[in-house]
């Protein structure tokens, strides 16, 4: 049987709690600093961990999905999400808050795993990319309908339970653990390619140049770039993936599979994934700080809280859009082009802001034209790395499109926040940044689109196409051979 209705129903549910979980909080964070008793900076400690964990445990456990059955690795990152979600309602101080918040980054191996499933199922049909392409874009929208639900579900839900932290957090775990039964109950199993081993070794390797890397680009963000160490950690982080990829090279079942990693349909989307995450996981407090900034400095908008959660907004309802477009617009041109046609909105998008950001219209319109061409993305990525992936890796080739998207993000943070430190002491108030800061910022994300629709060129024009269209002929060869 291939891809159900009921199946992606059932994901469709996870992906809204995904959301949940990534909007829930973000109302919630001046209270949750009070309630700690720590510093509004102490918080990006939270979200810092938080990118490093799922880093690191992404790969693995979509791995362990190719091996073993992605629905068990979905119900294991299920359980530990619960777990930390859970541990947050009774974690009152910034240690445990931390621990907590970064385990809570497992829900990032659901959409990977998810793509697996539902490509696994649909290679049974011969249609499995074009499958999952509509799929993918359906979780998609789910995914960015439950960060808007979560978002306006959170201020009201403590306002409702009297300001009460605990109770209040008890909500994203509650979802957590029914969407746990969700998958138990109806969710199947995919079938795994037998005789699979997990390379300890390599893995090991793998998570100490990510451990490297993403450490040394948030201290980066919190000592700045004059701090000589950050950047010898990013280094040696990089330096570590040179011994990983010649003992790569040698195993029979690598952690990462390098020969399939280079091949024209793979590294593209790669790269794209991680240039694409400057802007998906980097700008996003860029823009919120200048819609908030006072006009008094010569530029910003002026918002308050509820007017930036309304421009935040309008950029979600763009992102579902663009994925809900995405699969319509594979089928009326390929889905190379669409990709690279998603990669040149992002860019536009963000172009558009270095002319066009003196009024609010202006960057409603930015952002909802790169949020078209983000949203497209967001599921397109993994559903291509699936579909570019033999059999038995399809689950480590979409969860690496979130490991470059995280290590793009956590690269464009650091940057980021460094560019628009060093401008602040040139404006009016004392919490603003540079208008030149700004500006670099968003020619960043737009270059960085620019160079991710380039190498898309590159990708073969029948790539992430279904096999029964790419190579219809040789079923019938095989079958009238003597």
């Amino acid at each position: 049987m291939g891809v159900t209705a009921s199946l992606i129903g059932f994901l469709f549910l996870v992906e809204i709690t995904s959301g949940i979980l990534q909007g829930f909080y973000v109302p919630l964070i001046p209270d949750l600093v009070q309630h700690l008793g720590i510093r509004d900076a102490d918080f990006n400690w939270f979200e810092a961990a938080q990118l490093l964990l799922s880093a690191i445990v992404v790969p693995v456990l979509a791995k362990l999905g190719d091996m073993v059955g992605h629905k068990r690795m979905l119900l294991l990152a299920t359980v530990l999400t619960a777990a930390a979600s859970w541990w947050l309602v009774a974690a009152g101080d910034f240690t445990s808050f931390l621990i907590a918040w970064a385990l809570q980054g497992f829900y990032v191996v659901w959409l990977p795993l998810e793509v697996a499933l539902i490509f696994d199922r649909g290679r049974r049909t011969g249609r499995a990319a074009s499958q999952t392409r509509r799929a993918a874009g359906l979780l998609v929208v789910a995914l960015e309908a439950g960060a808007i639900i979560g978002a306006l579900a959170g201020g009201r839900v403590f306002t409702a339970f009297g300001e009460n932290v605990p109770l209040t957090l008890m909500v994203p775990a509650i979802a957590v653990t029914l969407v746990f039964f969700v998958i138990l109950f109806g969710v199947p199993e995919s079938k795994p390619l037998p005789g699979r081993k997990l390379d300890l070794v390599g893995f090991t390797m793998l998570t100490l140049a990510l451990l490297l890397i993403t450490s040394g680009l948030t201290f980066l963000r919190t000592n700045g770039p004059e701090t000589w160490w950050v950047w010898a950690l990013v280094a040696l982080g990089a330096l570590m993936f040179l011994p990983f990829g010649l003992f790569e090279l040698r195993q029979p079942d690598p952690a990462i599979d390098l020969r399939v990693l280079r091949q024209p349909s793979m590294w593209p989307v790669q790269l794209t994934a991680g240039l694409v995450g400057i802007s998906l996981l980097g700008a996003q407090v860029p823009l919120s700080t200048f819609a908030g900034t006072d006009p008094v400095n010569g530029y910003g908008l002026g918002l308050d809280a509820p007017g930036i959660s309304n421009l935040i907004g309008v950029y979600l309802v763009s992102m579902i859009v663009g994925a809900i477009l995405f699969p319509f617009v594979s089928r009326w041109a390929t889905p190379r082009v669409a990709l690279i046609g998603a990669t040149f909105l992002v860019a536009l998008g963000y172009a558009l802001f270095l002319p066009f950001h003196h009024e609010s219209w202006q960057v409603v319109l930015n952002m909802a034209i790169a949020g078209l061409g983000s949203g497209a993305l967001v599921g397109a990525m993994p559903a291509a790395a699936a579909a570019a992936a033999p059999p038995g890796q399809t689950g480590i080739a979409a969860a690496l499109t979130n490991t470059t998207k995280t290590i793009g993000g956590s690269f464009a943070s650091a940057v980021f926040a460094v560019v628009l430190f060093q401008g602040a002491a040139t404006v009016v108030t004392a919490t603003a940044s540079s208008l030149s800061g700004y500006l670099i910022v968003w020619s960043i994300c737009a270059g960085g689109a620019v160079v991710a629709g380039v190498l898309l060129f590159f990708v073969p024009k029948l790539a992430f196409a279904d096999a029964d269209v790419v190579v219809a002929p040789a079923p019938a060869a095989a079958t009238t051979a003597p």
